[in-house]
Order: structure tokens, then C-alpha cells, then sequence
């Protein structure tokens, strides 16, 4: 589930060139604060994929709804405590 999930939200990724020491900019538009850059495409999606994965895990210990992607939604396990 969390795999198809991040793979959704991936093929959602909107791609620009800024004016950087890292030229690549990618941003998942339906996931507020997931962006990365890097000096290439394929090393600005990478750190896209990590921005994502990190925005997740945030989320979730904060208990933080995650929105959905298509089809797919990661909600809370039944009984998972958050610790700070």
C-alpha cells in the first residue's frame, strides 16, 4: 500500500527548471510542503521520493492526515500511538 501510494503521488510530480546551483525543481501539487530540487531530473526525482517519504513519516507521528492519492489513502493502524 505504501509503495503504490508514493508511486501515485510520483506520477502526479510537476517538474520545472529554476535559476539554481541545483536546476531542477519537482513538487507533488495535492501534498502541501513536498518539493525537492537537484543538479539533474533523475537526482531531483530521487530527492523527491525521499521529501515524500519523509512528509509521510512526519505526518503520521504527528498524527496528521495524509490526503489521498487516486486511489490509494495511508491512514493510521488501528492502536498505533505516536510518540514525540
Amino acid at each position: 500500500m505504501l509503495t503504490e501510494y508514493i508511486d501515485a503521488a510520483l506520477e502526479r510530480a510537476e517538474y520545472e527548471i529554476i535559476e539554481d546551483d541545483e536546476p531542477y525543481y519537482g513538487a507533488i501539487p495535492q501534498l502541501k510542503g513536498v518539493w525537492a530540487t537537484g543538479k539533474t531530473l533523475e537526482e531531483c526525482r530521487r530527492n523527491l521520493k525521499e521529501a515524500l517519504e519523509g512528509w509521510i513519516i512526519i505526518r503520521l507521528q504527528r498524527g496528521l492526515a495524509i490526503p489521498p492519492i487516486g486511489q490509494y489513502c495511508i491512514t493510521e493502524p488501528k492502536g498505533f500511538a505516536a510518540n514525540g
